[in-house]
């Protein structure tokens, strides 16, 4: 875990050489609750995948309660934020930069609540429907032979687990071309 806290240390460090607005600046990362306008997109995005995540998990015989990376102790779900650890840099981060470089969001599309920074209805708005095309773009699939869109993408990876478990075939990660 540490090597992940450091690795994804670095990755948000170059959010600035992807995006050089002063209002998506990155400084550090803020989570409850976000104080940045960055912080407040990562936070929103990552909702996002952990929620499509678990509705995928749901479509196979997999207990959700149960992960592999993240603790079960103190959530209702952690397998979600296993799946999502893959897609959050697919879905969430894409999505966001793609907000940003087009100025589709700006500083109205915040509001200041309790200390954080919050996406308005508005902002939100405008990423779901970012996201939601996010997750219609199709992919090719190498085992598959054949393009599929990036929702039914966490699907698989949910049966691929769910195959290691019932067969304990050994586990092949995804492998995305762009």
């Amino acid at each position: 875990m540490a090597l992940e806290g450091q690795i994804k240390k670095n990755y948000y460090s170059s959010f600035n050489l992807i995006s050089k607005t002063e209002l998506f600046k990155f400084e550090k990362r803020d989570k409850r609750p976000p104080k940045t306008p960055i912080d407040a997109l990562i936070s929103f995005g990552n909702s996002l995948v952990y929620t499509v995540s678990l509705s995928q998990i749901y479509q196979t015989h997999l207990d959700p309660r149960i992960g592999y990376l993240h603790t079960s102790n103190d959530r209702s779900f952690s397998l979600n934020l296993d799946i999502a650890e893959i897609y959050k840099p697919i879905l969430a981060d894409r999505v966001l930069f793609n907000l940003i470089n087009r100025n589709q969001l700006s500083e109205k599309h915040f509001s200041k609540h309790t200390n954080g920074i919050f996406l308005n209805d508005k902002g939100r708005k405008i990423f779901l429907q970012e996201f939601e095309n996010k997750l219609g773009t199709t992919v090719y699939n190498s085992s598959l032979k054949r393009k599929v869109s990036i929702k039914r993408l966490i699907r698989i990876e949910a049966y691929k687990i769910e195959k290691h478990v019932i067969d304990d075939a050994e586990y092949q990660p995804t492998v995305l071309k762009f």
